[in-house]
């Protein structure tokens, strides 16, 4: 569909890609999902809460939280203060915990604390210096986890894996694209934003960047087990 206005479709969205998005996490009968930048009721969705209609439609729990501070403007802004991020999980979770990072506009930080590892769903900064900021307050949150961690998201590296090197070392994290597949733009990817890392005590089985459109990024689908 064309929008003759600038920004209509930020305003208006295109509410074909929720059920398209539905079918396609349904095709591949994930246990655990991370969604970044999800609207949580905006004029966009027509005041659906897409993290609560995917879940329910899943038939899977779901945390979901405003991706901005209590102190940013952005939650004062409309549309803008809807967007969030979201986990959904297959079986009932057993702690979540909201995080801030003190510097960036995007501050959330999901914890989700399964059997075995816990999970951190992360949207980091556009900029380099609060990015790695945030990247040292998501190594004292993994240094005081007792569980094998992962660490999944958007981390805005403009650089690759390289940008995140030392910060991985020093958590002791691999990641799961060892062939650092690019996953944006999805229309023609050239950069490597997106992440899933894990440390010691998580076996990964299998990783793939399916080539599905639904959003500026391509998805991330990886299979793995406590060790």
């Amino acid at each position: 569909m064309r929008m003759p206005i600038p920004g209509a479709g930020y305003v208006l969205g295109n509410q074909a890609v929720l059920p398209e998005l539905t079918r396609f996490i349904k095709s591949i009968d994930p246990d655990i999902i991370g969604l970044i930048e999800v609207d949580t009721g905006s004029i966009r969705s027509r005041n659906v809460n897409q993290a609560e209609k995917i879940a329910t439609d899943l038939g899977m729990n779901t945390s979901y939280e405003t991706k901005y501070g209590s102190k940013s403007i952005n939650q004062i802004l409309p549309i803008v203060r809807k967007q969030g991020n979201a986990f959904m999980a297959a079986s009932r979770v057993h702690g979540e915990r909201f995080h801030y990072f003190d510097t960036g506009i995007k501050r959330l930080i999901i914890e989700l604390e399964m059997d075995d590892f816990a999970i951190f769903l992360v949207h980091l900064s556009l900029k380099y210096r609060h990015r790695h900021l945030q990247l040292r307050t998501l190594y004292d949150l993994i240094a005081e986890t007792e569980k094998p961690v992962i660490v999944a998201g958007d981390f805005n590296t403009f650089w690759g894996e390289n940008e995140i090197y030392l910060f991985m070392k020093a958590a002791g994290l691999q990641s799961a694209n060892v062939d650092s597949m690019p996953t944006f733009p999805s229309r023609s990817p050239r950069r490597e934003l997106d992440f899933i890392l894990y440390q010691d005590g998580i076996n990964v089985t299998r990783f793939d960047v399916p080539d599905v459109r639904l959003s500026d990024h391509l998805p991330l689908v990886c299979d793995f087990e406590p060790a």
